[in-house]
């Protein structure tokens, strides 16, 4: 799920460092080389001089490899570090050239547990925006699916793995939303919809998809109303999450919707942001 390395990658572009508000990092393992270091540590003392307020600066090491400085707040709110991930991501895809980068989440000045969390905050916030959905655009292929691969330098590696666990479940479930939501109506219809619902299947969900017919016995009239305005038939898919065996608590409902776009439904509501009903899923 998350790649780990000891040092930098040698066929990596890029690396990236983070640094306190003094410019202070830490490197206790040695992973920086005194050539580096040297480098580092005089560019840090521009920006400092220069009371840079850029949370992310870059700076040439090599012909081949850039470092980045990823300046953290000694005070942050709650999803501060998610932000950074992705603000950070936005600053490295506009770079033709880098295409592999090695981030040092040592070089946080946080003890493990903390560091951790953080980093796996980070990340996060970083493999979010890097998001896109490309299944129509046929020209520029390689511009627009341009990834960027990235390594984790750290001694930590467990505790970030189970920590990012976590974070990495509400990943695949938002981008399975964008994916949903960014299909057009003629591709996403109920009857497709459906087929994408039951393959959460494979994850312990129980799933239930009834047809018109058992809508009709069940007394849904205002459902089966709302589905003549399309062309294709109507269903209604039912989700259940029995959590783990043997669990004593008490069970917890939750109730959502996921409507497709293909009623014509649009046309009934106010002109203003009627095309973003779209994405109310």
């Amino acid at each position: 799920m998350l790649s780990f390395t000891a040092s930098l990658s040698p066929n990596s572009t890029a690396f990236a460092l983070f640094v306190t508000e003094k410019y202070d990092y830490k490197d206790a393992k040695g992973i920086l080389s005194k050539d580096i270091t040297k480098k580092i540590d005089l560019f840090l003392k521009s920006l400092k001089e220069k009371k840079q307020k850029d949370e992310i600066s870059s700076l040439d090491i090599s012909e081949k490899k850039k470092c980045f400085i990823i300046k953290i707040k000694n005070k942050f709110e709650n999803y501060y570090f998610e932000e950074i991930g992705g603000s950070f991501f936005t600053y490295i895809k506009n770079y033709k050239t880098i295409n592999s980068v090695d981030i040092y989440a040592d070089s946080l000045n946080e003890n493990k547990d903390k560091l951790s969390k953080l980093f796996s905050e980070f990340i996060f916030g970083f493999n979010l925006k890097s998001y896109t959905f490309n299944k129509y655009k046929t020209l520029n292929k390689e511009k627009i699916n341009k990834k960027v691969n990235y390594k984790i330098i750290s001694s930590n590696k467990k505790n970030i793995e189970n920590n990012y666990k976590y974070y990495h479940a509400i990943k695949e479930g938002v981008f399975l939303a964008r994916d949903l939501v960014s299909e057009p109506p003629n591709v996403l219809n109920p009857k497709t919809y459906v087929q994408e619902i039951k393959k959460l299947s494979k994850l312990g969900l129980k799933v239930k998809a009834y047809n018109e017919k058992e809508l009709k016995k069940l007394g849904l009239n205002a459902l089966l109303g709302v589905g003549l305005g399309s062309a294709n038939e109507t269903y209604l898919v039912t989700l259940e999450w029995h959590g783990k065996k043997g669990s004593k608590q008490k069970p917890l409902a939750f109730v959502g919707k996921g409507v497709c776009f293909d009623t014509g439904g649009i046309s009934l509501k106010p002109a203003k942001f009627m095309e973003e009903m779209k994405y109310d899923m």
